[in-house]
């Protein structure tokens, strides 16, 4: 039996939940309307109550006065009761042996009760009491008087309340339905502005038109909201900007090595189908026009990886961790001389730490010595150098080639930007655009300058950590914040 119970409580929570909030007003209003007037109408009720009580007592003691004065001259035996009209007050007298005497034709009355005798014993000097009978309700006002008592009583008239109450409930039934109206319209005149952004919130989800901005309107909490939308919208027009960008400036970098692969792919198809594969191309020719596949193959590569890369919007998913950026330095250096066979990367680091996510930071400084190889003479090495440097860790990579021109120096670091004597070399620039990233999402920055060799000196800074207690280097011994001579890598 206790489960079908306990199923309606969570039925009325669902119904509710289910509600608009323009109908959650309305009953709400509706409620605290009829909560208000049935709490008047119980202490008004018990005022008026109280107050035709009072009356009719001090009635009745003004009249048992009269008539103990009247009974104390003549006596309880002869004293003259008035005669009963049929309605209003009703009279008796409680004589010494415990009998009574009535007017003629008056109505009864309760039997004397146990503490109304002790009255005409003189054990009390008057009482007031309610008795009731099986039609009416009486109030009976006990009195003293010689050896015995007279009593005045009224039959209680409960018609008042019962008006009253009767015309609290028709007055509580119109309060709560104008209760409800007044709450319907506060809650459709509240409510509009969000009906209005709802709709203009539907109308942009269905368009997919994130121009239109919501009219900046209402106050308070309303204008909050709409400020937050409009933000919300501005930044995914950014978003859905940079996208398009990204999508053209992609399709324009793949357009080139596409072409040429294809181009490549189809002179070794016709040339197969004619059976003159051997013959029309000599082994030089084979062996360069393979290998130039092989490099279109590796530039696709690298630019997908480095699209990918981008468009992922964050650094990584890896989580921040303190760490020893000359360890980075060092295994980056070692992965561009896997990479890159003839590069030479001439390191000069020091122990530093950092909070930085390490893989993210491998990749921006492969693309730096990357970026640097591509540029360096064949005998002058990639110099890399780090270093503290006040409270940050100081990171410069050089080279010694023709440097950047001043007015290429503010778009280093743009995405897809190349400059014009750049564009014979391979890449994607892109790499340039992810070290800035990766920089700027640790807390650092990243500047271009020219190198004291005359090549382009590109330097990244980011806020150094407080170091861990030293520890024992595995293979040497040494103290892991000494620094590490430099050498090629």
């Amino acid at each position: 039996m206790s489960r079908p119970a306990s199923r309606e409580p969570r039925r009325l929570t669902r119904w509710w939940r289910r509600q608009s909030l323009r109908t959650r007003l309305t009953v709400i209003a509706a409620t605290a309307i009829a909560v208000s007037v049935f709490m008047s109408f119980q202490v008004a009720s018990e005022l008026l109550d109280w107050q035709l009580r009072d009356t009719a007592e001090n009635q009745l003691r003004a009249d048992s006065r009269v008539l103990a004065t009247d009974a104390e001259r003549a006596g309880l035996a002869q004293v003259e009761l008035p005669p009963y009209s049929g309605s209003g007050r009703l009279v008796r007298v409680i004589l010494p042996d415990g009998s009574t005497r009535t007017p003629a034709g008056q109505s009864a009355l309760p039997p004397v009760s146990e503490r109304a005798g002790r009255v005409a014993q003189g054990g009390l000097a008057d009482l007031v009491e309610s008795g009731d009978s099986d039609e009416d309700g009486f109030l009976i006002y006990t009195l003293r008087a010689g050896d015995g008592a007279v009593q005045v009583a009224r039959v209680v008239d409960d018609s008042p309340i019962n008006q009253f109450g009767f015309g609290m409930l028709v007055i509580g039934l119109l309060c709560v339905v104008g209760g409800a109206l007044v709450g319907r319209t506060v809650a459709r005149t509240g409510l509009a502005p969000i009906d209005r952004l709802t709709a203009a919130a539907v109308r942009v989800a269905h368009t997919r038109d994130l121009d239109a901005d919501i009219p900046d309107e209402g106050g308070g909490e309303i204008r909050r909201l709409i400020q937050a939308i409009n933000d919300m919208l501005a930044a995914l027009r950014d978003s859905r900007r940079a996208q398009r960008l990204l999508a053209e400036d992609a399709a324009h970098e793949l357009k080139t090595p596409l072409t040429s692969l294809r181009l490549n792919i189809e002179l070794l198809v016709r040339l197969d189908r004619r059976g003159t594969l051997d013959t029309a191309l000599s082994a030089e020719s084979r062996t360069r026009l393979l290998n130039d596949l092989g490099a279109q193959v590796a530039e696709l590569s690298t630019l997908a990886a480095e699209l990918t890369d981008l468009a992922r919007g964050d650094v990584s998913d890896e989580s921040t961790e303190l760490l020893d950026l000359a360890d980075v330095v060092v295994a980056a250096a070692a992965q561009a001389r896997s990479r890159v066979p003839d590069i030479e990367v001439a390191l000069d680091v020091t122990s530093v730490w950092v909070n930085g996510r390490p893989a993210a930071l491998q990749r921006a400084v492969l693309n730096l010595v990357e970026n640097a190889g591509k540029w360096s003479p064949p005998d002058q090495p990639v110099q890399v150098r780090l270093r503290a440097e006040g409270a940050s860790a100081m990171l410069e990579v050089d080279d010694a080639g023709p440097g950047i021109d001043p007015a290429d120096a503010p778009r280093v670091f743009d995405r897809f930007y190349r400059a014009d004597s750049a564009r014979a070399l391979p890449g994607s620039g892109l790499g340039l655009s992810i070290v800035r990233r990766v920089v700027y999402a640790h807390g650092g920055r990243a500047t271009v300058g020219r190198s004291a060799r005359g090549g382009a000196l590109l330097r990244i800074d980011l806020p150094a950590a407080t170091p861990p207690a030293p520890i024992a280097r595995r293979a040497a011994g040494e103290d892991s914040t000494a620094p590490r001579p430099g050498g090629a890598a």
